[in-house]
């Protein structure tokens, strides 16, 4: 069964507003949760998965299960991976991710849920960000479970593929490069070190279950939470929509801050259809948060 990538509303949603006071109104009470998606970053120059151009309209992300099937399937994503890890590297925080980090400073947050692997939000200075999908800055291995850093891994690629450089007609969310199977040619992968075992990047790939022990502190921070505040994500997957539906039972407010309807818009007070630097920036000036510190 493959996973769920896309999302076709049922019934009619409300229209998004461009109204920031209930989300201001929200964060000005404190213990606001965060949860965000690969929205989050496009202003970072990592495009989302569904938004308009989202990389979904020319790529398919790889599955657990075809990346634990053959050799072939894990060759093309390491030669695609290794080739976006450059770029994705070079990354920066947004004023979306600062503004994020200056209300957690403020004591506006209980916590931030993120379903992106880049990084960003520890980078512009957010602390105990759960990465509800892992992270690209680790590589485990399947069969001994050893984790080690990204960095080592790229360093052992460079050697092992002198001279790949082809040039990717694009980088998407979760850090592959688009590549043609030519393009690819014989990238060779290399095993872990320990064990000689399979190495994956510490991400949960689409088909793959986050860990239970994850969902649980997720579900956790939610409880202990006054409302969640969705930024970013179209809340397709279940992954991040079951934790919209936890508060909204709870009758915890929900908020979300994403251009397109959402999966989750449903159960929200509002959603807000604005860019999410810009809203985030506005909102912070309303609560007289002076600008972020730069990361």
């Amino acid at each position: 069964m493959r996973p769920t990538l896309s999302w076709t509303p049922v019934e009619d949603l409300p229209p998004g507003s461009t109204d920031l006071e209930p989300v201001a109104d929200a964060l000005s009470t404190g213990g606001v949760l965060v949860l965000s998606g690969a929205g989050m970053s496009t202003e970072s120059g990592i495009p989302d998965y569904r938004g308009e151009g989202g990389s979904l309209s020319r790529h398919t992300p790889m599955t657990y299960q075809d990346f634990t099937a053959g050799a072939q399937a894990r060759r093309r994503y390491w030669a695609r991976s290794h080739l976006g890890w450059r770029t994705f590297g070079r990354a920066r925080p947004n004023a979306g991710h600062q503004a994020v980090a200056a209300f957690a400073r403020h004591g506006l947050l209980s916590g931030v849920i993120t379903q992106n692997v880049d990084g960003l939000h520890q980078a512009a200075g957010s602390e105990d960000v759960v990465e509800l999908h892992g992270s690209l800055d680790r590589v485990v291995c399947l069969a001994c479970r050893t984790s080690s850093p990204r960095r080592e891994l790229a360093r052992r690629l460079e050697e092992a593929n002198v001279g790949f450089a082809p040039v990717a007609a694009g980088i998407n969310p979760d850090g592959d490069a688009d590549l043609t199977d030519e393009q690819v040619g014989d990238f060779r992968v290399v095993p872990c070190t320990v064990c000689g075992g399979i190495l994956k990047p510490d991400v949960v790939f689409f088909g793959e279950a986050v860990p239970p022990s994850r969902v649980e502190h997720c579900r956790e921070l939610v409880r202990e939470a006054t409302s969640l505040l969705v930024l970013g994500s179209s809340l397709t997957v279940m992954s991040g929509l079951r934790f919209v539906r936890q508060a909204a039972k709870a009758g915890k407010p929900v908020l979300i801050v994403n251009l397109d309807p959402t999966r989750g818009d449903q159960h929200a007070v509002t959603r807000v259809a604005l860019p999410l630097g810009t809203a985030l920036t506005s909102v912070a000036d309303r609560l007289g948060i002076p600008g972020p510190a730069q990361p």
